[in-house]
């Protein structure tokens, strides 16, 4: 395969992780996988992989970004943290037994459920209502729900951020903006812990890759952060969740037509 596909595929995939990353909190692994596993043939596990490693700093700007924006909630997402990054680390080893072709189905299958579910009801929580939330009843629900959602990390290489951003305005009741901002803050120590993992087992992947796709992805998030703090939570819901979609559908088509 020719170098201009490679670094072609590669922004590619970093273009979409990084919008995704930055608008919604959304795992810049979800992407990058599929696109990597599909175009360039490169072993699902690897793939998976990268894309967790791409996650990391995409994650931790876009972090910081939501951060000076008022707009992340370290204090509350401790529990959550703790609980998704011990399972991070079972989800990464369980998906070593599964083929590449069934992971890469399952990431798919996954978006496009939580795509039309942002679609169909947008969250519209407001700040305001999140603090009237029980501090002892969103722990209990942090510490669930993030097992949930760190075997779901490590297994089908997500990052866990769209599940977490399902699980923060869904279950624990935050607001939009201050919902991404969190889940982009915990994603980048569960894609860390999910990353090594999959590199200790699986080997080190193409470095190529793995630079390019790191690269290309921090800088999309990083301008997609700025662009989403600014935005209305509704209209981010709709557009996120389309993307998702037609994404999604787009890879399975690749993966089970040709």
């Amino acid at each position: 395969m020719s170098l201009g596909i490679k670094i072609l595929v590669c922004f590619l995939a970093g273009l979409g992780a990084g919008v995704g990353t930055g608008f919604a909190g959304m795992s810049a692994a979800a992407v990058i996988g599929p696109m990597l596993i599909t175009f360039l043939g490169v072993p699902a596990y690897q793939a998976v992989g990268i894309g967790l490693a791409s996650d990391v700093l995409a994650s931790a700007v876009s972090a910081w970004t939501y951060k000076k924006s008022g707009n992340l909630d370290v204090k509350n997402s401790l529990a959550l943290l703790a609980s998704v990054l011990c399972a991070t680390v079972a989800g990464s080893l369980a998906a070593k037994l599964v083929p590449e072709r069934a992971m890469s189905g399952t990431m798919q299958i996954a978006m496009i459920v939580l795509g039309l579910k942002f679609i169909v009801k947008p969250v519209v929580t407001t700040k305001e209502q999140m603090l009237e939330q029980s501090r002892k009843s969103q722990l209990i629900k942090s510490v669930f729900g993030g097992v949930a959602i760190g075997f779901i990390c490590g297994f089908v290489g997500a990052g866990g951020g769209m599940m977490m951003l399902f699980v923060l305005t869904s279950f624990l009741g935050y607001e939009m903006h201050v919902a991404v901002g969190t889940s982009v803050f915990i994603m980048s120590f569960t894609a860390l812990t999910g990353g090594i993992s999959h590199f200790i087992i699986g080997g080190m992947p193409d470095v190529l890759c793995l630079v390019l796709c790191v690269g290309f992805t921090l800088i999309c998030s990083l301008i997609a952060a700025k662009i989403a703090n600014k935005a209305d939570a509704k209209v981010l819901n709709r557009v996120v969740g389309a993307v998702l979609i037609a994404t999604s559908v787009v890879i399975l088509a690749v993966n089970y037509l040709f």
